[in-house]
């Protein structure tokens, strides 16, 4: 499928970093690794998933496995100083976060909960200062009738005019959560193009619909889902840079 031609890897080149940035800026491409720790089994409650070093950032409740109990889903974000770095003059902030977060699941139980699922490669890591952080806490992850739902986005401050918002659909099947669902959109600012990709793995249909944000009309093409089932979270790898028709 043919997308935007800024929406997706060249949102990773630094095309306008160069000329935006001083000469002593941070060089972004020796950026300090970032450690990814085991989490807890079990813990009594969702904050006892949270390591040393992080932070629950978001978190929902639901019965995700039809037990009745309320179970949880979670994002951990790092928080280790060394991974804030100092950009002060140049683009994105005086500071940018580069800590990685980890999407975790958990089951109740009747003493807490048990860890089912931990992920740390769908919510991309912020990398370079010219692309927004891609996870929102206030509106990034939820639980609604049994599915969890992970929503991240694409925006460059520079260097593209092109956006992207993607909400990924969870379910949890066989110990892990599957794709149920994906609705991505591609939006260039400077042209108001548009298209929007939406894909329901159980009903085997997705579509693919082209426009404008100017105008209310546009065009959809249905089509035979690319797969018969989704991939689970840990296949899907970065959440940006994931393509579901590949």
């Amino acid at each position: 499928m043919m997308r935007p031609k800024t929406c997706r890897h060249t949102f990773r080149a630094t095309l306008l970093l160069s000329l935006a940035t001083p000469a002593f800026a941070f060089d972004w491409d020796d950026l300090p690794p970032a450690v990814i720790p085991t989490l807890a089994a079990t813990a009594s409650a969702v904050e006892g998933f949270a390591p040393a070093g992080w932070i629950v950032e978001a978190k929902a409740t639901g019965d995700l496995d039809g037990d009745g109990r309320p179970d949880a889903a979670f994002v951990l974000h790092g928080t280790d100083p060394k991974l804030v770095i100092d950009n002060s003059g140049g683009i994105g902030g005086d500071q940018i976060d580069t800590n990685p977060r980890i999407l975790g699941v958990a089951l109740a139980t009747k003493d807490g909960f048990r860890l089912a699922v931990q992920n740390a490669t769908l919510i991309p890591r912020r990398t370079q200062p010219n692309i927004d952080d891609a996870f929102s806490p206030e509106d990034g992850l939820s639980i609604s009738r049994g599915s969890v739902r992970v929503a991240i986005s694409l925006f460059a401050n520079a260097g593209g005019w092109g956006m992207s918002n993607i909400d990924f659909t969870f379910r949890l099947i066989d110990g892990t959560l599957r794709l149920i669902g994906y609705d991505r959109t591609d939006t260039q600012r400077n042209s108001g193009e548009t298209e929007t990709v939406s894909i329901n793995y159980p009903s085997g249909r997705m579509s693919d619909a082209k426009g404008r944000i100017d105008d209310d009309k546009e065009t959809k093409v249905w089509r035979k889902a690319p797969a018969s089932q989704g991939p689970t979270v840990d296949q899907i790898g970065d959440g940006i840079e994931f393509d579901p028709t590949k």
